[in-house]
């Protein structure tokens, strides 16, 4: 009876080797969407008044965890049932991903001249100051959200990918790990983010505005509008070549071209190729729903 259960305790620890083992691998294989999925949703979760910043951080994370309670059923089921289906899923998810992206280079370059020549407008969001506009808001919120399920399902895959060749057990087990880290990580980080200047004004007033901590504070506040501005930009580029990436690993004509580009340009190629198309898409379907309200 004892040596079955030292044995029970055996299989045990090679079972939490074996996903120790697996979560690591699969983590360092999705480490390239995790720095695109904290990029993204760092530009999303920004922008808000201070008060709103956790809540409406809470709120995406919230979503975020919901996505890959839905994601990952539907994943193993997939898996299981018609593995093609897994690439179908990813290709319109890329769609999306190059609209979005496109979408915001496009309203960069067009819309900022008429904004300019409109004349001047309130101050934006990251000034924390005015009052919160819920319908943006929520807007913001539900995009985010929605750009969060396309990387939650980039990532979902390419973890399952890296454990294919290991039972049921420890491929649930495994990405499940990685989907936890994920949603915990990106958020923890973007929270960090969003709230450098607070940080900032604390220490100031720590320090009595005086001394080496003083001017870390005033340093934090001053880079909190640099490193959003620079992680919007990163985010929409972030957006681009993970969808040019998802084109090019999972349709094999588009595979075939232009085998001699650098990886990274291909894929921004085929990005902004895609969202181009997809544009004029979502306009059309933008307006028909505005129609038929």
């Amino acid at each position: 009876m004892a040596s079955g259960f030292f044995a029970v305790l055996d299989d045990i620890a090679a079972l939490m080797d074996d996903i120790a083992v697996t979560s690591k691998v699969a983590t360092k294989q999705t480490a390239g969407i995790l720095g695109d999925d904290l990029a993204v949703n760092a530009e999303k979760a920004t922008g808000f008044l201070s008060s709103q910043e956790i809540p409406v951080l809470m709120a995406i994370m919230k979503g975020s965890f919901i996505n890959k309670l839905i994601i990952l059923p539907i994943a193993f089921l997939l898996q299981w049932l018609y593995p093609p289906a897994i690439k179908v899923i990813l290709v319109f998810g890329g769609l999306y991903l190059a609209y979005e992206g496109t979408e915001k280079i496009i309203e960069y370059f067009f819309h900022k001249k008429k904004d300019e020549e409109s004349g001047p407008k309130d101050l934006p969001k990251i000034e924390k100051s005015g009052t919160a506009d819920e319908d943006e808001e929520k807007s913001k919120i539900k995009s985010a959200i929605m750009t969060d399920f396309i990387l939650s399902i980039e990532i979902v895959i390419i973890a399952l990918g890296s454990v294919l060749n290991k039972s049921l057990g420890i491929q649930i087990i495994t990405v499940s790990i990685v989907a936890v880290i994920a949603t915990v990580g990106v958020y923890g980080i973007v929270a960090m983010i969003v709230r450098m200047d607070d940080a900032g004004y604390g220490l100031i007033r720590k320090s009595k505005n005086r001394g080496i901590i003083a001017s870390l504070g005033k340093l934090l506040i001053m880079a909190l509008p640099v490193v959003i501005k620079g992680l919007g930009i990163i985010g929409t580029v972030a957006l681009i070549l993970v969808a040019g990436g998802i084109f090019d690993h999972n349709i094999a004509f588009i595979h075939e071209l232009l085998p001699n580009f650098p990886s990274m340009l291909k894929h921004a190629l085929l990005g902004i190729a895609g969202g181009l198309v997809m544009v004029p898409v979502f306009f059309g379907i933008k307006k028909i729903a505005a129609a038929l309200k």
